[in-house]
């Protein structure tokens, strides 16, 4: 069974009990500090599970602090100083809770005026273990429960001031040792901070003062090494600690392959001193070439606040891609160890609500809120004019579904919330935005380079095939391109304009899968060395459905198997010249005239009786001007319950 459609079924619960998704035992979570307290509320289990939480401000030169449970509320250790932990009542994490944590004053936790990043790591085996230990002063044997090989170990004292000791299973040495509070190279620990390279069920210590000395107190928190995960083909593999050789080239020509497209990266050079590099798609890191919102890194052996300017890395939808040569990541020649982190939600969606939303823009809140984290949007002003699209993948840059224009620079594309995006801070009433989050069988977003040839493949992770493929030329003018699986593999539709249908290579006629789709030798979809930009739709019983229907002239029913209809439409006569209507509910879905706009223009709303609401999908209304159910004629659709 292939990878993306065993993913699928694993979350919808049929490839068997106990397999777990990132976003069960993994969290990244932004938030504005209040100076007092708050709720981080981030659907960890902490209370019963028991992990660790790491938060650092973003925007202000301040420590990172890492509290666990194995230690206890309010005990704060310092990634980037040898500090004993120290213990101040209400500061920090200040209760665990079942899905979340509760947060009380402190520098790394919550200061008024500054935002933070936090990532919250739940125990769990072939993930995540922490424990605590007393020294022996000699070799000491320390289990765990991560029951596979252990990718990295991150060992504190916690009693008196130490270094943090570092092991990865990547390292030159069997022993070799870095510490996170330093930029050191490599050194070799054996018989001193370590005795051999852990095993599925234990480590061992040696005698040093930063691992074993005799009656002090330790902490210990281990990474699994687990990308191909329980299931042994990647589909479940939540977590890679691995190396790679630095090549110097700036063009992205180093690519790291994990089988999965990471969220979280945690890199050191391991043959030189430099420092410990972290970063987040959270906070981002949009593709190259990148915008005025640029990659976002923190480093964890500093205080300093988190910089950006800097065009490091991109992620890819199996891994990373080197685009510097700068020394920290890739020196030609350099040794490099990293932890990669899987990006979720690696489960189905069960309602609409999870991953699509419609709000309108006001001057109280950034941009528009929707409740979950936005991969992608757009918003249109409904009396007329904006009509732009971005994604995070390209934050800092954005599109106009109406427009064959090459991306343009807006610093108000920005992605960093966990419930909306920035997409325009005016506080004009009349701009809506429509938001959809990535996630398995609904939606993904994928950012690639063309190359002129016939039959290149580009992966995704919708976990299934794509039924609807939307994607533009970044970097020059160019029209975007529609696939629909309902006009096949040879004919294509434009959508910034009304024209019909027409036969094409843009797809190299071939048929997406749930591992790749493919372009052809077509300057729309493949120019060489060009960047694009792709999203990909599909039908998700109960959530989303791309489809077609040909007129009756009269009344008709579009059953898309929801329950309580569609919240969200778009059609397109194929046949004919035929704008892309879109209409929702936020602005009106009734028994009666609705608010229609077009997808491929700038033009005001309209009002028109186009559709009626019905609860298995929508009712296409008869044969009128502006309808959307001419006798005989071809249409295509997606709606959203």
């Amino acid at each position: 069974m292939a990878t993306k459609k065993k993913a699928l079924q694993a979350a919808a619960g049929n490839a068997g009990a106990g397999l777990l998704a990132i976003e069960d035992v993994f969290s990244t979570y932004l938030y504005a500090g209040n100076g007092s307290t708050q709720t981080i509320t981030n659907g960890i289990d902490l209370a019963g599970e028991g992990g660790m939480v790491w938060s650092k401000p973003r925007d202000t030169t301040q420590f990172h602090g890492i509290i666990d449970t194995e230690r206890g509320v309010s005990n704060i250790l310092i990634t980037n100083t040898t500090a004993a932990e120290s213990f101040i009542s209400g500061a920090g994490v200040t209760a665990f809770n079942s899905n979340g944590y509760n947060i009380g004053f402190g520098g790394a936790w919550n200061l008024s005026g500054y935002n933070y990043a936090s990532w919250t790591f739940r125990k769990a085996p072939r993930w995540f273990d922490c424990v605590t230990y007393t020294g022996t002063g000699a070799n000491q044997t320390i289990p765990h429960n991560l029951g596979c090989e252990v990718g990295s170990i991150f060992v504190k004292r916690t009693d008196s001031a130490a270094n943090w000791a570092v092991q990865h299973r990547s390292t030159t040495n069997v022993d070799g040792l870095l510490y996170l509070n330093l930029t050191n190279a490599e050194a070799n620990g054996f018989g001193t901070v370590w005795n051999g390279r852990a095993t599925s069920t234990d480590f061992t210590v040696g005698t040093s003062t930063a691992a074993n000395t005799s009656g002090a107190t330790y902490v210990a928190y281990l990474f699994a090494h687990d990308p191909l995960g329980p299931s042994g083909d990647g589909s479940d593999g939540l977590i890679a600690c691995g190396s790679y050789t630095g090549n110097g080239n700036t063009s992205g020509t180093n690519e790291i392959n994990l089988g999965w497209e990471p969220q979280t990266l945690i890199i050191k050079r391991s043959n030189s001193a430099e420092d410990w590099i972290m970063t987040d798609v959270m906070m981002g890191i949009p593709t190259s070439p990148y915008g005025t919102y640029d990659r976002h890194i923190l480093k964890p052996n500093t205080s300093d606040a988190e910089y950006g300017s800097v065009d490091y890395f991109n992620v890819t939808p199996t891994g990373f891609r080197l685009t510097t040569n700068n020394s920290q990541i890739n020196a030609s020649g350099g040794n490099y160890i990293y932890i990669a982190i899987r990006r979720g939600p690696m489960r189905a969606p069960e309602s609409g609500t999870e991953v699509f939303a419609v709000d309108t823009n006001n001057s109280s809140k950034p941009g528009y809120t929707s409740n979950f984290p936005v991969d992608m949007a757009f918003y249109k002003n409904v009396s007329g004019g904006e009509n732009v699209t971005s994604a995070r993948l390209i934050q800092g840059k954005d599109l106009k579904f109406d427009s064959t224009d090459a991306e343009g620079t807006n610093s108000n594309a920005t992605f960093d919330f966990m419930d909306g995006w920035n997409g325009y801070t005016g506080g004009i009433s009349s701009l809506y935005s429509w938001m959809f989050r990535r996630a398995p069988g609904f939606f993904d977003v994928v950012a690639y380079t063309g190359n002129y040839t016939a039959g290149h493949n580009i992966s995704h992770n919708l976990g299934v095939a794509p039924e609807m493929m939307w994607v533009k030329k970044r970097n020059a003018a160019s029209f975007w391109r529609c696939y629909h699986k309902d006009l096949g593999n040879t004919k294509a539709l434009a959508l910034n304009d009304s024209g019909v249908a027409g036969t094409s290579t843009y797809w190299s006629n071939t048929t997406p899968t749930e591992n790749v789709f493919t372009v052809g030798v077509d300057g729309g979809t493949n120019s060489s060395g060009d960047n694009f930009i792709a999203y990909l739709f599909a039908t998700l019983p109960g959530v989303s459905k791309v489809g077609s229907y040909t007129g009756n002239g009269t009344s008709q029913t579009i059953d898309c198997g929801f329950t309580s209809g569609a919240r969200f439409v778009l059609i397109k006569r194929t046949d004919a010249s035929s704008n892309w209507k879109v209409m929702d509910t936020a602005r009106g879905i009734v028994a009666g005239d609705d608010k229609v706009l077009e997808l491929d223009n700038t033009a005001a709303e309209t009002t028109f009786d186009l559709i009626d609401p019905d609860n298995s999908g929508f009712i296409v209304e008869g044969n009128t001007t502006q309808g959307m159910n001419q006798s005989g004629a071809s249409y295509i659709f997606y709606a959203i319950a």
